[in-house]
């Protein structure tokens, strides 16, 4: 099917459409007039397919009729506080239903694009290539290496995009571990924010370009498989995205105190190399600051 492409819209199946980084790469997506199909399942808004992804019959089902030449897997539980107290729960979304999915686009040929972490590495030696051992420290890094096992033992020719924290236009603060900082800020309740922990966050939009790049260089015949990786280029703790944030907006920071202990179960540094991207011609990157700007000025 894929050697088919060239010529022809490509129609492509989003999971997790509801969610941060779904929605952005649906919207890039059909800004290129592309056939894409969106699915939710707790926020199914306008246009969007409601599936649960843990229904493996009604999954097959979706598959089969939609008929995909790309899926993008983006559904996942991303929240480690969440995956450690709801593991079991996490698992089937996480894992079982990244290995049917996989599975399901290795019969009917899609290509077949699944989402994955920074939260792989433990975070002693960055920056991390594409091959390094990989070291969860917590359950949710866990579930996400076992996903990226299964899909690549399910579906060979996937392509696996591993991304650090992300942030963009969210539709709750607390969306995003990044902009729910900004809650932190605006309370002026005292409060501690880590400044030990490391982060190289990314917009939404541009892992939706990275995507957009990998999906257009399969279309013309490029073979593409195995593992990616994107990083931010800025290097932040917590605390400086926060005095980032009071910077740009004129707030006081003063009820906030940086902690220089080490995050609980969190990877101290998951800096990722993306040389694989790199050297492919790919790479996305907005300032921090301009940004997070344009992500939080609908919530001053």
């Amino acid at each position: 099917m894929l050697t088919k492409m060239a010529n022809k819209v490509p129609r492509i199946l989003v999971t997790g459409a509801s969610g941060l980084l779904g929605r952005a790469v649906v919207k890039v997506l059909k800004a290129k007039e592309w056939d894409v199909v969106g699915v939710a399942f707790t926020r199914v808004g306008s246009g969007l397919i409601k599936c649960n992804l843990t229904d493996s019959e009604a999954v097959s089902a979706l598959i089969e009729k939609v008929k995909p030449d790309i899926i993008i897997h983006a559904a996942a539980e991303r929240f480690p506080d969440v995956v450690e107290k709801k593991y079991k729960e996490t698992q089937l979304l996480n894992v079982k239903a990244s290995a049917h999915i996989a599975s399901v686009a290795q019969q009917h040929g899609s290509k077949l694009l699944h989402i994955s972490t920074d939260y792989v590495f433990d975070g002693t030696s960055p920056p991390y290539k594409c091959n390094d051992k990989c070291n969860p420290l917590n359950k949710y890094g866990q579930t996400k290496l076992h996903a990226e096992q299964a899909v690549l033992r399910e579906c060979p020719g996937a392509c696996i995009l591993r991304v650090p924290v992300l942030y963009g236009p969210v539709e709750r603060l607390e969306e995003s571990a990044v902009t729910c900082l900004f809650s932190a800020l605006k309370s002026r309740e005292p409060t501690t924010v880590s400044h030990h922990d490391k982060r190289c966050p990314a917009h939404v939009n541009d892992i939706a370009h990275i995507m957009y790049d990998l999906i257009s260089l399969i279309m013309k015949g490029k073979t593409l498989d195995g593992i990616f990786q994107w990083s931010g280029k800025e290097k932040l703790t917590k605390y400086e995205m926060t005095l980032t944030m009071s910077r740009i907006f004129s707030l006081p920071h003063d009820h906030i105190t940086p902690s220089y202990s080490a995050g609980s179960l969190r990877p101290y540094d998951p800096e990722m190399d993306v040389s694989r991207l790199t050297d492919l011609g790919i790479s996305h990157h907005t300032n921090f600051e301009d940004g997070i700007k344009e992500c939080l000025s609908p919530w001053l």
